[in-house]
Formats: C-alpha cells, structure tokens, sequence
C-alpha cells in the first residue's frame, strides 16, 4: 500500500473518551512521515435513487486506522494514522485484510464517495464488493446488519450501471440473512431489501414480481411497526401506485384507502401525504368510471396543496381535475381547469417544458371531442414543437410518452399515417430499453392495430408479435391486456390466412379473459365469436355451434334481442344450424363468409375491422396505451 497522507484522526466526541482511555494505556511511539498529500474528498447531494432504499452519502471522511505492522488489528488509541489511495491498492494485500473489521466500513465509505460524485461507478463497485465480503468474513456467520446495508448499497451500483439481473441475487441474499428476530433494525433492513427488490423488478417491467416483493415488505413493515403507523400508509400508497401500473385498480383502490385512514387515526388532515393519497384515488377512481368520487378527491387534494405553498403540484391536480370534467362532458370547466394550469406551467417552467406541452395535449382532446378539429390539431402541432426539440436535462421517457398522447389523438381524428409516424418515433427514443419493455410492447400493440385499419396486415402481425414476447417476458401473461393483444394478433391471422394459427391466440385469449374478467364480459364475448368463426372455417361445426348459442344467449341477457349485434349473432347461429342440418361439404368454408356482410366501418371504440365488406368483431379494443 502506497503511504499518502499521516495525519492525526479528527476530533470524535463520541469516541473520544474511549481514544483518550486507549492511549492512556500505550506507550506506542507515532510512526513518522515519509511523504505528505493533501487530499480532498467531494460528494453530491443529487445520487440518483435508483431503489426505495435510499443510500445516505457521507461528506466528512474518516481515517483508516492501522496498527504497526499488517498482522496487528488497527487500533483506535493510535494518534497518527496512515491514509491510503484506494486507488493504489495491491490486490493480494486487500484480500489478506478482508477480515480486518474495519476494512469494511472504510470500504463502503469509498463507494458511496464514488456514487455521489459520479465517478467511476465500476470502481465503486469493486469496492462494495470487497466491502460486502469484508462484512461477510468478520461476521464469523453472525446475522450482521452492515453486510445486509452494503448488499443494499451494492445492487443500488449494479442498477445504476444498468445490470439489473445481477443485482437481483445480491438482493435476494440480503433478504436471506436479515434476521427478523434480532431487533427491529434488521426487520426493517429486511423490509428495505423487499422494497428494493421490487423496485428491480418493476425497472425491468417485471410488475408482477414487483408487487410479490412490496406485499412481503409491507407485511413485515406492519409486524414491526404496527397498523396505523404513518410508515405503514406511505408503503400502502406505493404498492397501490404498482397495482395501478399493472391495471388492477380494485387492489389499488383498497391500498389507497388504507393509506387514506392512516392519516385520520395520526390526526394529520391536509398534509401533503394525504393530498398524495387523495390525488392517487382520484386517477383510480377515474380510471374505474367513477368520475364524482374522483372529482371530490383532486377538489381535496388541490385545497391541501394550496394550504401548503405547491403551486407547481396543484397545476398537475388541475389537470387531473379538467380531465375529470371532460370525462363528464363538462367542457368549458375542463377549458378552465385546462388553461390554469398552462398559466402555471408558462411562469414556472418555461414555455417549452414537456409540462406545458401535456396540457396543450389536453387542449387539443378537449377542442377534437367538441368538433373543433382546426384547434384540436393548433394544439397537437404546439405540443410536437416541444415534443420533437426537448429542454436538456428532460427525460427521455417523458418526450416519448407526450408523443404516444398525441398520436392517440391524431388517431381518433382518423388521420393513422401520421399517429404511426409519431408511435415510431416514441419507439426509437425508447431505443428497447430494459426497464420500459411494457411500455414499449403497449406502444406496438398500438401500432398493429393501426396497422390493421390501413390494411397492411403483415406489419401489423409483426407489431403484435413482438408485442406478445415483450408481454410475456415481463411477466403480464395474467392480464386483460394481454388477452385483447392475443385477441387482435388473432385477427391479424385471419387476414393472413393463418387459420389454425389465428384459434390458437384466440383460444389463449378466451383462458385470460375468462380468468380476468369473467365469461359474461362483453371482451370475452367477442373472443367467444371470433373463436366460433376459426372453429367453423377449420371443420369443427358442433363446437362453433356450441360457443355461437352461449354468445347469443349472452347478448340477448345483456344487450336485448332487439340489439344490432345480438341479430349478428343470431343470423350467423341460424347459418351454423341450417348447414348441420344436412351434409355438409368437405372444403371448409373461409372465415369471413361467416362475418357479417354489412358495412359499419370502423369505430372509435375499434370493436368492427372492415375487409372486402365482411366485418370481424374482435369485441375488445388496444385502447391507448
């Protein structure tokens, strides 16, 4: 080891008795100086969080403490240390001293120095891995709750380097050796590594993993502090925020509230935790339909923002609530809640920050959903000049995302070129990223469906395709979504004449609609439909019958028998009937002659596909994603 600086130790209040006691006892004389170094040690106040577990850095730097030779343990009555380069360190040397008990600290405190200035991040890593390992030998087996901090510390590095696979291990090995039973510092470590580990999992869009992680964090968070802590409600709102990210807004809904009563049994009304709270059920109950309770709840949340001097945050909770107004088709106070906001937006922020472009985004909704094209598309081009010439410093996500927005809306005015033009460019700013591939197999669902409506067939099976595998490799093979790609991939099939190919995702999607919504949902129904066509076109009369009687019965029960779609239906069962009731002929029929023959075109809502006359009903529709 290269000798830099000798030096004698900062004065430590809380060790000093203990130094001075040391000293009093040893008449060692102080090494003397070779050579001197001033070194100075920098650390930034913005390290990324890339976990829950937050890293604490430290500012001020301690000396390493060394005894005379290297078989003597450091002692802490010495009045001169010496201080080493890390940077210089003989390997061979290091790993001899792994099972110094003060290697490790000294170690870790290097790495955290390396995260917070930003500089040379494998180099911290290096460090945190001898340090985890220092940790590990001196504990002599021994639950030790510095080795689970420093695996703590060592898969925040490995995410911040982008290698989320092996950061995962290292987790799981901290959760292994946290002892719960020890004292309420290593359950709560043990709590951290959950939350930490779900934090992983949703960076590589792994949702349900996620939400497994922060379950098992929260259920030890409420053994050790108890129900109504205040804690306990923060970790409600987050595991309910995954739930809404994997759509099951029931679950989500019920956290939220939890987290809502945690603030009335601490007696803390209009604190910026419950308007967090209320501004969340707000979107939840909006997305369910509820649009009353969600207004009642942003109303609330923006009052307590106000209370507390956030202006910036009670503009984003008037765009929630204008999104609310136009879901009630309460126009003018949706412009008004809209264009306050932008005012907001305008001062703070700047004019061309991605903020002031979502609500021009929502202004451009408002003015196409009134029949005001000539604004809606003024606003769409003002959201793109921002879009498409980011401020530095924004995230790239986040221009993505306000392009997908506006594509949506040029796709409701019909108007697909342009709507897939900007979906591929959300995709190339996304450029496969790990930790968005849900988002990204959304955008691509998105894009086969428009695909399907401009009749390029082949694209729009690739686009489902890949949308597919990115939905199975992440875990949301259990989701209604998923269903209604597999659906739509289905009739992508068709069109390609891939019959057998088409039932078997048709066949997939009915298990996951079946399991997710029910067979009653209107979305299975429509899979029910398309399944019986398949099974006709391939031969399998009796089946096709079967499933066509149960859709029929279905729709009569929920829609009437004077229904459009339930006469559809009803004329294709007396089709299927007619021909079992004689021989029927050994070419099996095409799929679309079985399809209704009337053309509806194609609806916002995309429950018809319109080819050579013949309409699909896929009855359930991408949606935006």
């Amino acid at each position: 080891m290269e000798e830099e600086v000798l030096q004698k130790p900062a004065y430590d209040s809380r060790s000093d008795s203990s130094l001075k006691k040391e000293a009093s006892s040893s008449d060692r004389k102080p090494v003397k100086m070779d050579k001197s170094a001033s070194t100075k040690s920098t650390s930034s106040g913005n390290s990324k969080k890339v976990a829950h577990l937050q890293v604490d850095t430290e500012t001020s730097s301690k000396p390493v403490l060394k005894g005379r030779s290297p078989d003597k343990p450091p002692i802490y009555g010495e009045c001169i240390f010496r201080r080493v380069k890390v940077a210089d360190w003989n390997e061979d040397v290091a790993e001899s001293g792994l099972n110094n008990p003060d290697l490790g600290p000294f170690l870790l405190k290097q790495a955290r120095d390396l995260i917070s200035s930003g500089d040379n991040p494998q180099k911290a890593l290096e460090l945190a891995l001898r340090a985890a390992k220092s940790f590990e030998l001196s504990s002599n087996g021994k639950p030790c709750l510095e080795l689970v901090m420093c695996l703590h510390v060592t898969s925040a590095i490995y995410c911040s380097l982008g290698q989320y696979s092996e950061a995962i291990p290292v987790l799981e090995r901290s959760i292994e050796i946290s002892a719960i039973e020890e004292d309420q510092n290593h359950a709560l470590a043990k709590f951290a590594g959950h939350m930490q580990l779900g934090d992983t999992y949703a960076m590589l869009g792994q949702l349900e993993n996620s939400i497994m992680q922060y379950t098992s964090g929260l259920e030890i968070q409420r053994q050790v502090l108890g129900e109504t802590d205040v804690r306990v409600g923060e970790t409600c709102r987050y595991l309910a925020e995954a739930h809404v990210q994997a759509l099951q807004f029931d679950e989500a809904q019920r956290l939220c509230q939890m987290s809502l009563d945690s603030h009335k049994e601490n007696g803390s009304p209009a604190s910026l935790e419950e308007a967090a709270d209320r501004r969340l059920m707000g979107l939840i109950c909006e997305t369910k339909g509820d649009h009353e309770a969600a207004l009642e709840h942003l109303v609330l949340a923006s009052m307590a923002m106000v209370a507390n001097g956030q202006e910036v945050e009670v503009a984003s909770v008037d765009c929630s609530i204008g999104d609310t107004y136009l879901s009630l088709s309460r126009y003018d106070e949706a412009t008004f809640a809209y264009q306050k906001a932008l005012t907001v937006f305008k001062t703070t922020k700047g004019e061309n920050h991605p903020s002031v472009g979502s609500v021009f985004t929502r202004l451009a909704d408002l003015y196409n959903r009134t029949g005001k094209v000539r604004e809606s598309k003024s606003y769409c081009e003002n959201a793109l000049r921002i879009y498409e010439k980011p401020m530095p410093g924004v995230p790239p996500e986040e221009m993505a995302s306000g392009l997908t927005d506006v594509s949506a809306i040029y796709e409701s005015m019909n108007d697909l070129e342009q709507a897939v033009k900007l979906l591929q460019k959300a995709l190339k700013i996304y450029n496969d990223a790990p930790g968005q591939q849900s988002t990204i197999a959304g955008i691509e669902a998105q894009m086969g469906v428009m695909y399907y409506m401009l009749g390029n067939y082949s694209e729009s099976y690739d686009s489902f395709k890949s949308a597919i595998s990115k939905l199975r490799a992440t875990g949301e093979k259990k989701t209604a979504f998923f269903g209604i790609v597999l659906n739509q991939m289905g009739l992508a099939c068709v069109q390609r004449y891939s019959i057998n190919e088409a039932q078997e995702f048709f066949e997939e999607a009915r298990t996951v609609l079946e399991h997710e919504c029910g067979r009653y949902h209107p979305d299975t129904l429509g899979v029910y439909s398309n399944l019986a066509g398949t099974y006709d076109a391939t031969g399998r009369l009796e089946d096709a019958i079967e499933i066509l009687e149960y859709v029929v019965e279905m729709r009569e029960e929920k829609l009437g028998t004077a229904n459009p779609d339930v006469d559809d239906e009803k004329r294709r069962l007396a089709e299927l009937l007619k021909e079992a009731g004689r021989v029927r002929s050994r070419k099996a029929r095409s799929l679309e002659n079985l399809l209704d023959a009337n053309s509806h075109g194609i609806s916002n809502d995309g429950v018809k596909y319109e080819k050579n006359g013949n309409i699909w009903e896929t009855g359930c529709n991408i949606g935006h994603i």
